[in-house]
């Protein structure tokens, strides 16, 4: 399942972010992000993560202001994981909003033109908050919003976005899946 080439990756970059800048549980153990300079290294690693490339490092004041635009992502995933579209839609509107996400072609690093959805001044966490929030809303206008979830193993609450080709994703990581599939054949066989 593909948005498109640069849709793919601003929504995978908006679940990288909310993985790593919020707090929660993940694979059955508790999750803090780091805070300081390690929040500044894990914001610019979760991009890279998504296959952002010439992420530079992040000071940590843009760290910290991208943790606070990832807990508004997060609301996103928890909305649709509740069944609640319209809520999501709402919460997608006010990062738009927020962010004051704008179509806005772009030519650097010798690549050819491309879209980019906040301006040329704005901080680098406005920046990837449009682009995230922008990603999100294609993807909920184009009635994709099944594919966005959050983990539904115990003690998990990290979220997803499902591109297989049968979008019948219900877990974050295969350890997830795996630590589901145990508990059931040990239930099972008990």
């Amino acid at each position: 399942m593909n948005f498109n080439g640069y849709m793919d990756g601003v929504v995978m970059a908006a679940v990288q972010l909310v993985n790593a800048l919020t707090p929660g549980e993940a694979r059955g153990h508790p999750y803090r992000p780091p805070a300081g300079p390690g929040l500044a290294g894990a914001a610019a690693g979760a991009l890279r993560a998504a296959g952002q490339t010439g992420v530079s490092a992040l000071s940590v004041a843009d760290a910290g202001e991208l943790s606070g635009f990832a807990r508004e992502l997060r609301a996103v995933f928890e909305h649709l994981a509740s069944g609640d579209v319209d809520a999501a839609a709402h919460q997608v509107n006010l990062l738009l909003a927020a962010t004051d996400a704008r179509p806005w072609l772009d030519r650097h690093d010798g690549q050819p033109w491309h879209l980019h959805f906040h301006g040329p001044k704005d901080s680098p966490a406005t920046g990837w908050a449009a682009r995230c929030a922008t990603g999100l809303a294609v993807v909920l206008g184009n009635g994709l919003h099944g594919r966005l979830g959050v983990c539904t193993a115990p003690r998990c609450d990290r979220v997803y976005v499902d591109t297989s080709r049968n979008g019948t994703r219900r877990f974050c990581s295969t350890s997830c899946q795996n630590r589901v599939k145990t508990a059931a054949f040990r239930a099972r066989t008990a």
